[in-house]
C-alpha cells in the first residue's frame, strides 16, 4: 500500500541521515522510502490521475516540502538534501510521530502554513474538512472528482427527460465530437425508421462504411434485455452493417451483455454512467466554467545558475 505523505516524513529523515554522503539525491530518497514500505513495482509506478508523476514521488515530494519548511532538512543544491540538527533531534526520539502536528512546534512551519492560508494556497489541511493525510493537490483532485461526479449525475437525469428526437441528435453530436464520422457526417433516422435503428454515422465520404446507433432513453432500473439486443442485431443484419453502438440512459442486464457477445457484428454498449462521463469529457450539454493549472518548480531552470 502506498503510504500517505505524513507517513513518509520519518523514513525521509532516516534515508537522509543513513546515507554515506552528506547530501542525498531526491531519487535515492524515493527509492529508499519505497523499499522501506516494500512497495511493488506496480505501486512504485502507479501514476497520479494526470499520469505525469508516480503517486509515491508526489507524496515524498510533499513530505520534503513540509520537512524543509520546518527546518528539519536543508537543500544545498537542486534535488539534494541533508539533515539538520533539528532533524537529528526528531530522529533521536523513536517514539516521536513525525507529522504535520509534530512540525507545528516550529515557528518557521507555523509561519509557512499561516502565510499559505492567508494567500488562499490551502496548505493547512487540518483547517479544512478533508483527510489530513491527503496532499494539497490530492485535496484538489478529490474536490474535482466530487464536482464531476455530481455533475455527471445531474447531466444524466436531465438527459433522461429530453425528447426521443433530442436524445438521438445528442448521441450523433457526441459521436462526432469524439471523432467519429467523416467531416462530421452523421444524422438521426427518426422513430419511424423501419428496422429499429435510430442514427447513423458515415465513416467515409460515400457512406460505404457506416456505424448504426440504437438509443434507449430509459429511467434508472429499466435495463436493456437480451430481446432488445437481438432486435438491434437483426436491424444491423438488414442494413448489412458490422458495427453498431447501443446507448441507454439506464443499464444493460447481465444476460443482454452476454447476448451481445454472440453477435457477428461488433456492438459497443454504453450505459447511463458511461454516457454521462463521455458527455462531460466532450462538452456535450455542459461547458467549462473555469480552468485551474497546477504548476511545479522547473528544477532544470534553476540548475542553470
Amino acid at each position: 500500500m502506498i503510504p500517505n505523505y505524513q507517513d513518509c516524513m520519518r523514513p525521509f529523515l532516516e534515508a537522509v541521515n543513513n546515507a554515506s554522503d552528506t547530501e542525498v539525491k531526491l531519487r535515492d530518497i524515493i527509492t529508499a522510502i519505497s523499499d522501506h514500505f516494500q512497495l511493488s513495482d506496480a505501486e512504485r509506478a502507479e501514476p497520479l490521475p494526470s499520469g505525469k508523476q508516480p503517486i509515491i514521488d508526489n507524496r515524498v515530494g510533499w513530505a520534503r516540502t513540509y520537512l524543509s519548511k520546518a527546518g528539519l532538512i536543508d537543500s544545498p543544491r537542486r534535488a539534494h538534501f541533508q539533515i539538520t540538527q533539528r532533524g537529528l533531534n526528531a530522529l533521536s526520539d523513536p517514539n516521536a510521530e513525525i507529522n504535520t502536528q509534530y512540525l507545528k512546534q516550529f515557528e518557521e512551519f507555523i509561519d509557512f502554513t499561516s502565510t499559505s492560508a492567508k494567500t488562499n494556497d490551502a496548505i493547512t489541511l487540518e483547517e479544512q474538512n478533508v483527510d489530513a493525510n491527503d496532499t494539497p493537490d490530492e485535496v484538489l483532485r478529490n474536490a474535482y472528482k466530487t464536482i464531476n461526479d455530481a455533475l455527471a449525475q445531474d447531466i444524466l437525469e436531465r438527459t433522461r427527460n429530453v425528447t426521443p428526437a433530442f436524445f438521438e441528435q445528442l448521441l450523433i453530436d457526441l459521436l462526432i465530437a469524439m471523432g467519429y464520422g467523416i467531416n462530421g457526417s452523421g444524422h438521426r433516422l427518426g422513430g419511424a425508421y423501419d428496422g429499429g435503428v435510430d442514427g447513423v454515422i458515415n465513416q467515409d465520404p460515400l457512406g460505404v462504411e457506416q456505424i448504426y446507433i440504437q438509443a434507449k432513453r430509459y429511467a434508472q432500473g429499466r435495463n436493456i434485455t437480451p430481446e432488445q439486443m437481438n432486435s438491434f442485431a437483426g436491424a444491423l443484419d438488414k442494413v448489412k452493417s458490422k458495427k453498431g453502438i447501443f446507448v441507454t440512459t439506464s443499464d444493460f442486464s447481465t444476460n443482454a451483455i452476454t447476448e451481445s457477445q454472440k453477435f457477428s457484428a461488433q456492438v459497443v454498449l454504453i450505459n447511463g454512467q458511461q454516457l454521462a462521463k463521455l458527455m462531460l469529457r466532450y462538452n456535450i450539454g455542459c461547458q467549462t466554467q473555469e480552468t485551474l493549472h497546477i504548476k511545479q518548480i522547473d528544477e532544470e531552470f534553476f540548475d542553470q545558475n
